[in-house]
């Protein structure tokens, strides 16, 4: 496992970081099988785990938690999110920052937040919806400096819209921002612009979510892929989206180096960018963890594969079936 730097806040993580949405969110988690897989990545030396309240009204934060617990003898870094008070996803500029990010709300969520993950202070809490029209708000600027303050948390960030990697930018500039957490992978280039220049100016450290674009970059999803009800992916992966999402994934197996997973190249393709401090990925198995850890391992992909992948960049909009 490789490490970098997480930006200003001087941690060193490792660049395949532990993402647990889909230990609560998806279907076929078990949570036996997820305290397996925690444990398997902290043994193969994962120290950075990326949770939310929303996933599971808390449960993956506990499930990190009894993780951090087992494990008190190693320095493990724990990223969560505080959901928004008006339980809209994304957020837009007609929302209100009071209305979603209230003090009261804010530091109701971090010691709930706390008590799951057992600590006292919070490596990195994020706000899980932001819009760039709240930067200037001061009820944002007293909330983060009072949450340092107060030892709550120890550096403060933004979890930016899908697809929006633009709406952020204020907000890093105002210097309350430590990591920004964005949508980055073969498809989802666009961070590359604006964003990530920005964050290499400012030192901010880049959490980059969504590698395998929801599971279509594991490259095993067809047209005939279906999720259950109540399964998130049921509604991404639907008549408007899969079809299109298959054909750019198969486009891709085309240019598949020998002895190469798209997985292994997906996840490679962002660690080959030096603004990133770390991706996130969704490990609910241990083979899943084997894996992932591997791509870390082989390192940044060569530049002329890079190139070719650059030819692969998909602008997309927000959709109702994307939030």
């Amino acid at each position: 496992m490789k490490y970098r730097k997480l930006g200003r806040t001087g941690f060193e993580v490792s660049d395949i970081a532990y993402g647990l949405w889909g230990m609560s969110g998806w279907s076929g988690s078990d949570d036996k099988e997820s305290l397996a897989s925690l444990q398997l990545s902290v043994d193969l030396g994962c120290n950075f785990f990326d949770t939310a309240w929303a996933y599971g009204e808390g449960k993956s934060d506990g499930l990190l938690g009894e993780t951090m617990q087992r494990n008190k003898g190693k320095r493990l870094y724990a990223a969560s999110k505080i959901p928004p008070a008006n339980d809209r996803w994304p957020a837009l500029p007609e929302y209100k920052y009071s209305d979603v990010f209230s003090a009261k709300h804010v530091f109701k969520y971090a010691d709930l937040i706390r008590k799951q993950l057992r600590v006292d202070s919070i490596d990195v809490l994020q706000f899980h919806v932001w819009d760039d029209s709240w930067a200037n708000d001061p009820e944002f600027r007293s909330t983060v400096e009072k949450l340092k303050k107060d030892g709550i948390i120890r550096f403060f960030g933004l979890s930016l819209n899908r697809w929006e990697p633009w709406n952020g930018l204020k907000a890093v500039r105002t210097g309350l921002v430590d990591a920004v957490q964005v949508i980055y992978n073969i498809f989802d280039q666009a961070p590359e612009d604006e964003l990530f220049p920005l964050c290499q100016e400012m030192n901010v450290g880049v959490i980059a979510r969504v590698p395998l674009d929801e599971g279509s970059l594991g490259g095993k999803m067809t047209l005939q892929t279906r999720f259950p009800e109540g399964d998130w992916r049921a509604g991404y992966f639907g008549a408007e989206n899969l079809p299109q999402t298959i054909a750019r994934v198969e486009k891709l197996k085309e240019i598949l180096p020998s002895g190469m997973t798209l997985p292994e190249m997906a996840l490679r393709f962002i660690l080959s960018h030096p603004a990133v401090s770390t991706t996130i990925a969704g490990m609910r198995k241990p083979e899943h963890v084997k894996q992932n850890i591997a791509a870390s391992d082989a390192g940044p992909l060569d530049k002329n594969l890079l190139a070719e992948l650059k030819k692969h960049r998909w602008d997309r909009k927000p959709r109702p079936w994307s939030d």
